[in-house]
């Protein structure tokens, strides 16, 4: 083990370095060797200087003699792995750059040459059985020198697989440089590190899902007898098989539900047809629709930038003259995107949202709550509401990855579910469109804001919201999500991850309780609201009559001055 000058060459046939480095440091090595051999590589120990970035400090592995040649890897400060690199050819490059804080930074660098054919027996594979062993080569004599083997281990799905070592000697060293053995919560060294072993012991792992990665690696001293370990999977709660599917291909829309889902609704496999119902499902274990883009009533939208195909399964009981059952639809969208598809299927009850499987791997919901610490959502289907009443709004992103801040960016307001031409506008990027409207500043999965209900003209009687969705890294301090709101124009360049909709609704009047259609019963409370509404009908039958002679003479001053009213919303006022 040595410690090279800072830019030596390297042209030894195995070499295990020891790096020592201070602040400002900018050091290249070149391993070399004229063989037809390939090298490789690990990084077994590092060690950079507290809560530096890659930015300002690394390790840039090269595939060449220089540091012009292709870039093969980097390790970081927050690399969470034992980093294995293996050359294309004879030569590679290393480079190892710091910043400037005052630390000694450590670490430990070793490489070998080898011939990628050569590989000892028992060393890695594919393991996919529900429990197995394996050992490392040569188990229980001493294993051999320069040795790298990768098992990867896959159970059935819905599964977590516990791995115990039953026999484990490896050479000791207190940080593992020399001989270990890594395990990853994943299928590739990529994923999470659970962790990293050596010497005597007897370690266990446990992954979060059905796939492990278990690497073996040592180097040319002091070999020792090796492990024998056993792995078994356990299963994970919940549902075995999701219950539903959308597949979308070019010209094709698949949509499968399983008879155990509809069970678990209170429905069978007669009560649910497309929008068009001459188009009839397949009827196996499950239920599948299966039809082409442009059939079976499916809608057609082009925004410009892709084309979305969008179908209704409607569930409704049949053969019977009342139901207390709620009415669900599944909406199932396929959106065509730069050669791509993108699937989505929702669930709505009673015109409610209540389950949405979005683009990506975020899942978005928006709820409306009884005060401003939402901390009670609001389970009325639909929500009755008084002009003017204040309205709490949350959108919640449902993310085991901390690190994530959402942003409300714009809201619309319409009396159709399918938004059509008559849309209000109450959040446009970022901005607060009308008065009423508050926001709330970013908190962490959460976005909300609140807005004092109104209705709109023309007697239509509910109101639906869409709102686009934002959801930046939050260590990006000068991401979208902390801009608030910016014109289109400086939009444009601002940064985020990924971007949804969420809807919810419909929003109705009090006053058009009474003739809401296929409404749910009332509430005990607000069937105690109806009579006092009626006591106070002969009230509102003078208020009336006053109303009715204003109109009259704001008509004949509209008439005079020659004026077209122009609007398609009226915003109430005050009292």
């Amino acid at each position: 083990v040595g410690g090279p000058r800072c830019g030596a060459s390297l042209h030894e046939q195995n070499k295990a370095l020891r790096i020592e480095l201070n602040a400002n440091a900018n050091c290249a090595w070149q391993i070399q060797r004229n063989t037809n051999q390939t090298i490789r590589l690990v990084f077994s120990y590092f060690k950079f200087a507290p809560s530096s970035s890659c930015e300002t400090e690394s390790i840039k592995i090269y595939d060449g003699p220089s540091t012009n040649s292709p870039l093969l890897g980097q390790v970081c400060n927050d690399t969470d792995a034992v980093p294995v690199l293996q050359s294309s050819s004879d030569s590679l490059t290393f480079l190892i750059t710091t910043n400037s804080v005052a630390f000694t930074r450590n670490f430990f660098v070793f490489y070998y040459y080898f011939s990628p054919e050569t590989r000892p027996e028992n060393c890695g594979g594919q393991l996919t059985g529900p429990n197995g062993t394996f050992t490392s080569p040569n188990y229980p004599a001493a294993y051999p020198e320069f040795t790298h083997c990768v098992w990867h281990i896959q159970t059935a799905k819905n599964s977590k697989i516990q791995l115990q070592f039953q026999d484990f000697f490896l050479e000791l060293d207190k940080n593992c440089q020399f001989d270990f053995t890594a395990v990853y919560d994943g299928l590739t060294t990529n994923t999470g590190l659970i962790g990293k072993v050596c010497g005597l012991a007897q370690p266990k792992f446990e992954s979060s899902s059905n796939v492990m990665t278990v690497v073996f690696f040592t180097d040319y001293a002091n070999s020792y007898r090796g492990f024998f370990a056993q792995y078994t999977s356990v299963p994970l709660p919940g549902p075995a098989e999701p219950d539903t599917l959308l597949t979308c291909s070019s010209d094709s829309m698949k949509i499968v539900l399983s008879k155990s889902y509809l069970a678990s609704l209170g429905y069978n496999e007669t009560d649910l047809q497309l929008s068009d119902p001459s188009c009839s499902p397949v009827i196996t274990n499950s239920v599948i629709f299966s039809f082409p883009l442009a059939s079976c009533g499916t809608t057609k939208k082009d925004d410009g930038q892709s084309i979305t195909y969008t179908n209704v399964i409607s569930l409704s009981p049949t053969g019977n003259i009342i139901t207390r059952k709620k009415r669900v639809q599944i909406i199932a969208k396929c959106k065509m995107e730069n050669n791509s598809t993108l699937e989505v299927i929702y669930i709505t009850k009673n015109n409610i949202i209540q389950n949405t499987t979005a683009v990506g791997r975020y899942n978005v919901s928006m709820s409306f709550y009884d005060s401003d610490s939402f901390s009670k959502p609001i389970h009325q289907s639909p929500y009755y509401v008084d002009l003017n009443q204040t309205l709490f709004a949350q959108v919640s992103l449902h993310s085991t990855d901390p690190n994530l801040l959402v942003f409300v960016d714009t809201c619309i307001a319409s009396p159709q579910p399918d938004f059509g031409s008559l849309t209000y506008d109450l959040i446009r990027s970022g901005c607060n469109k009308d008065d009423t409207v508050v926001t709330y500043p970013p908190l962490e999965h959460y976005g909300r804001f609140k807005f004092n209900a109104f209705g709109f003209l023309q007697s239509l009687p509910s109101v639906y919201l869409q709102c686009d969705i934002l959801i930046c890294d939050s260590k990006n301090t000068n991401s979208r999500c902390t801009e608030g709101c910016i014109s289109r124009q400086k939009r444009a360049i601002s940064s985020y991850m990924w971007k949804t909709n969420t809807v919810v609704g419909p929003i109705r009047l009090k006053r058009n309780l009474r003739s809401a259609d296929n409404s749910e019963s009332l509430t005990k409370a607000d069937a105690e609201e109806t009579p006092n509404l009626q006591q106070y009908s002969f009230y509102t039958l003078s208020f009336v009559v006053l109303i009715s002679n204003i109109i009259i003479v704001v008509a004949v001053i509209i008439k005079y001055h020659k004026r077209q009213a122009g609007y398609v919303y009226q915003k109430i006022q005050n009292s």
